[in-house]
């Protein structure tokens, strides 16, 4: 039977109080994977462009892009889901580049644009390869970890659901002992 919101004869104003159980809060998690590859790879492109325009407009200091680039590419491969694991790797680098626009300096010409991405990129490559490589390492534990559970879900045996019980009509032993 459902309870009232509110005490009976108390109306509106009534305040309902709760008894806590003694169990413990959960512990707080990262959200569960639910980006597709696509998705994590825009979303990782698109903060690491905020990164690259703040950068820029603070005065380009190649850590701040290098340490937000290390979180974004741990946040894609953290949030990814686990069908496009593989994804997570590849779209950290295309993340990494198209934040580098934004620090590119150079002429106004196209090529002189082109030119300071490519500086920038060789100027920070060893945050680039860091990235990618945690980027890598998180997607192939991840992975591990779902075969794993898969293996050890498949060597489990299956059980059976539970019936509820015949009732005395039904059984054949209840129908032999019958006088009829």
């Amino acid at each position: 039977m459902p309870r009232p919101a509110s005490p009976v004869g108390q109306g509106e104003k009534a305040a309902v109080h709760r008894v806590r159980s003694g169990r413990a809060s959960p512990p707080l998690r990262v959200p569960g994977p639910r980006l597709t590859g696509f998705g994590s790879g825009l979303l990782t492109a698109l903060a690491m462009l905020a990164a690259g325009a703040l950068d820029s407009a603070a005065g380009g200091s190649p850590a701040f892009y290098g340490v937000f680039f290390l979180v974004a590419s741990a946040a894609c491969a953290l949030w990814v889901r686990p069908a496009d694991l593989v994804t997570a790797p590849v779209t950290a680098p295309i993340a990494f580049a198209a934040g580098a626009v934004p620090l590119a300096e150079g002429p106004d010409s196209f090529a002189g644009q082109a030119m300071g991405l490519v500086t920038v990129l060789s100027l920070h490559a060893e945050w680039l390869y860091a990235g990618t490589a945690l980027t890598a390492l998180i997607a192939f534990v991840r992975r591990m970890v779902l075969l794993r559970q898969q293996r050890r879900d498949r060597a489990r045996p299956r059980r059976r659901p539970s019936r509820l019980p015949r009732s005395p009509r039904c059984s054949t032993a209840e129908r032999a002992r019958s006088p009829r």
